[in-house]
């Protein structure tokens, strides 16, 4: 019986002693901690839009492409691969998307960064990750919220795909 009044006792103590504290972090919003975390996040429906356009854009100009699209967590939500398009292309489609969204910026300036910049060189051995042109990040205002990826014609021309879809985006959030 004394073992769980020492306990109550220690418990009651503690509870009361952290009593002021949450009460000044209550009084100052700065210092409580978060609960709850809103973020934006791309649904179904847009980035299937987002892939088609990229997709679009390349069978325009005559390539068979795969193209990826992912979610804030870099995990894909979205992949389309021509009936054409050569099988390994829809998984370098979801790792051009999967960088883009990790480093926020296009795989192109991935590329250039990694080759260029010593200390980053080793980025490019992150599992999942390619340094290969083709990969734009989705953005809604300053929150990168995806990515889209874009392979199988050529260098340049996987870049303007995957830059048609994220300008889709942009042009459906305006």
């Amino acid at each position: 019986m004394s073992y769980r009044l020492n306990i109550s006792l220690a418990l009651g103590m503690a509870v009361m002693a952290s009593g002021p504290l949450n009460a000044q972090v209550a009084a100052s919003p700065s210092a409580a901690p978060q609960g709850v975390v809103m973020q934006r996040a791309l649904s179904l429906d847009l980035a299937k839009t987002i892939a088609e356009a990229s997709l679009s854009e390349c069978r325009s100009k005559g390539f068979h492409i795969a193209v990826a699209v992912v979610d804030r967590a870099g995990q894909t939500i979205v992949l389309l691969r021509d009936e054409q398009a050569a099988p390994h292309l829809a998984e370098l489609a979801r790792r051009k998307a999967y960088t883009a969204r990790i480093f926020r910026i296009s795989t192109v300036d991935f590329q250039k960064r990694t080759a260029t910049e010593p200390t980053m060189a080793a980025q490019r051995n992150i599992a999942d990750v390619i340094a290969l042109g083709g990969g734009m990040p989705l953005v809604v205002g300053t929150e990168t919220i995806g990515g889209v990826g874009s392979a199988g014609s050529t260098p340049d021309m996987d870049d303007a795909c995957a830059k048609a879809g994220a300008a889709k985006m942009a042009e459906l959030l305006k």
